[in-house]
């Protein structure tokens, strides 16, 4: 067969916008493809939710994908191990309560999740601003082209409707920090120095509804509370995208 480069073009195209337009309106938006937000969007998507996950680099995985130092291996402790199972991620026991898994499969698999779980990827999509109407309750992201904001480009943006948000932005914290720039009752903190044990004790607690109709997980949990970082352990990651999902699905069947 003889290959039609118009015909592929079109195919791109067509196939891409369809989905775009598919999901102008959604049920959650998870922004930020990193382990919290891509383990939240595959169990909302499991639940029957339609979900999109925003994430503004080309690739997803968030710095899971590094490892430690780019050593690509990550550690997960005793709490989470069952998460592990769920997603299929192989691991091996280090010292009792630690395990070690390869950061390439465990981004891999969760992602695998994700996609048989029916979430839509768009990659290379910024959110500039949020939208919230009359009813105080955030109701829709402001989107742009990451290439459009990195080069500084004057170009208007698009919006994508959704019932609920999840800000698993990782450290910048990017919807509470949109939030509370324009007047929303929201205090980002910024994130405290290195202290594993305290930052993956408290991030369930600091994972959360932080203002109507936007959840915060993952590292932006901690950073908009100003709680410690953690380094490459990813436990806590995990655990808090479970919990995001669970808070986002509560806050759906109200």
């Amino acid at each position: 067969m003889e290959l039609d480069e118009i015909t592929i073009s079109r195919a791109i195209v067509a196939s891409q916008l369809e989905k775009f337009l598919d999901f102008m309106e959604m049920d959650v938006a998870v922004v930020g493809a990193g382990p919290s937000g891509l383990t939240a969007a595959a169990l909302l998507a499991e639940r029957g939710h339609r979900v999109g996950l925003i994430e503004k680099k080309l690739s997803v995985g968030g710095g899971m994908w590094g490892g430690g130092m780019m050593f690509p291996r990550i550690v997960v402790q005793e709490e989470a191990r069952r998460l592990l199972d769920r997603f299929a991620i192989r691991y091996t026991p280090y010292r009792e309560g630690y395990y070690v898994s390869s950061s390439v499969e465990a981004v891999s698999k969760l992602t695998a999740a994700a996609c048989d779980a029916g979430v839509e990827f768009f990659t290379l999509f910024s959110v500039e601003d949020v939208m919230i109407h009359g009813d105080g309750r955030l109701s829709g992201l402001v989107l742009n082209w990451t290439p459009v904001e990195m080069a500084g480009l004057h170009i208007d943006p698009l919006t994508m409707g959704c019932r609920v948000a999840v800000d698993a932005t990782g450290h910048d914290a990017v919807l509470a920090r949109l939030v509370e720039r324009k007047g929303g009752e929201i205090r980002v903190k910024g994130e405290s120095f290195m202290w594993a044990h305290r930052a993956e004790n408290e991030i369930l607690s600091h994972t959360r509804e932080i203002f109507p109709g936007l959840v915060a997980c993952g590292m932006a949990a901690n950073a908009i509370a100003g709680e410690h970082r953690m380094g490459p352990v990813f436990g806590g990651m995990l655990l808090s995208g479970e919990r995001a999902a669970a808070l986002a699905d509560s806050l759906l069947r109200t």
